[in-house]
């Protein structure tokens, strides 16, 4: 027998997008459903994701606003400054002076107390997610339950559930992924490419402290971060020719750490690994558009980008923000949040923002992932003027912060 359970919004997809936006959804008083195929206890395992997030100060302000903080804050380490190298020249990693051609950040020139970001593993963002979730009246997590159809109407959405259930609403949002099938259903094609690369993701402890730095240097097949994590650890985010990837993903520990040593340079001391090894494929793609009727894109469904400046999932913050407030604004006037002209408000606010720094990061790894002499002196060139030039830097401090435009209100500097 169907049952049909009526809600406020339906988001397809528990990860930490879709999880994120039921929660910010939720504090302005939407009724919401969370949709996953996904049992909850696996994606809280420690096996289920090594990845870590590059939190911008910005993007933390909405985690504190949400009530999220509190738990996270112990396992996230603040980045007090951040330098970026390029690989020809990182007499830093060799024990000598700092090349002239680097860029560096530093979290002071924001505030005593305003640190560039955090660096967080992605398990501690689920199980703070997901410990919310548990504890909101005003979400309901469907998980693990597969989505057997949507359907949309003139005045509504509908999602069926394989177990019998069907979720109906005035919207839905995808929040499924770079391969989401809503999006697919709806005929929202995608702008895509593939990159000649496989990021290599490792956490590693070491004999030296981090003091928070992060850093970043380019070789010539992609760039390899060093992000600082608690208790004198670091995640190691690798950026490696595809078809050279498997080798080094196969090498004995001793023999992979000495691959890293070979990258990583003698500064933290001695290195040893600290979690399994985990690749992905990295790959660039931007949707044609974020709504459909009586549907919404977010996170990786809208846009996925290279990690090379850990911006992927900010973006999907700011969306997550932007899309609570265009919804709250239209409820207060007696609006219907699921019409076209409510979701266009959106889309006007994120596309191109989005669009404009996905295809910046695009453009910054094609210009540092290659030896070519004229390009290598031009880029280094580059950032030694960016560096010295104090408004510039500033700039580029507050992009990388996700502080930068037309800031939702979750986002927003308090007063």
């Amino acid at each position: 027998m169907n049952t049909q359970i009526q809600f406020d919004i339906v988001i397809v997809g528990g990860g930490l997008a879709g999880g994120l936006a039921a929660l910010a959804l939720a504090k302005n008083g939407f009724e919401c459903a969370v949709v996953d195929a996904q049992d909850p206890q696996t994606m809280r395992g420690a096996a289920f994701d090594g990845r870590t997030t590059a939190l911008a100060y910005a993007a933390g302000r909405l985690f504190k606003r949400l009530g999220l903080w509190d738990a996270i804050e112990p396992k996230a380490e603040p980045i007090r400054d951040i330098l970026v190298t390029d690989g020809q020249a990182r007499d830093r990693f060799r024990g000598g002076a700092v090349s002239p051609f680097h860029l560096h950040f530093d979290s002071r020139e924001l505030g005593p107390d305003t640190p560039l970001g955090w660096i967080i593993e992605n398990l501690t963002l689920r199980e703070a997610i997901f410990e919310a979730i548990d504890n909101n009246a005003n979400v309901s997590l469907f998980a693990p339950a597969r989505r057997s159809g949507a359907r949309f109407g003139a005045g509504f959405a509908e999602v069926d559930l394989e177990g019998g259930e069907t979720l109906s609403a005035p919207l839905i949002i995808a929040a499924d992924g770079r391969f989401s099938a809503l999006r697919a259903e709806v005929g929202i094609k995608v702008n895509k490419w593939t990159y000649p690369q496989t990021g290599i993701v490792v956490t590693v402890a070491h004999e030296k402290p981090h003091h928070g730095v992060a850093q970043e240097f380019f070789l010539p097949p992609g760039p390899f971060a060093i992000l600082p994590l608690t208790d004198n650890r670091s995640s190691l985010v690798w950026s490696e020719n595809k078809t050279a990837a498997p080798a080094f993903l196969a090498l004995e520990d001793e023999a992979f750490i000495h691959q890293i040593e070979a990258r990583f340079g003698p500064y933290l001391g001695k290195i040893s690994l600290a979690s399994p090894r985990w690749s992905y494929p990295l790959a660039f793609h931007l949707a044609q558009s974020y709504i459909a009727p009586r549907m919404a894109l977010i996170g990786d469904a809208a846009h996925a980008v290279h990690p090379i400046a850990g911006q992927g999932f900010n973006l999907g913050v700011k969306d997550i923000a932007a899309l609570a407030d265009v919804l709250t604004e239209a409820r207060g006037l007696g609006l219907d949040i699921g019409h076209m002209s409510v979701l266009e408000n959106y889309q006007r606010w994120r596309r191109f923002d989005s669009t404009s720094l996905a295809l910046g990061m695009d453009l910054l790894n094609r210009l540092f992932s290659n030896d070519i002499t004229p390009l290598r002196i031009a880029r280094d060139a580059g950032m030694s003027v960016v560096g010295k030039i104090p408004p510039l830097r500033r700039m580029f401090m507050r992009q990388a912060g996700a502080d930068f435009g037309k800031l939702p209100s979750l986002m927003q500097a308090e007063a």
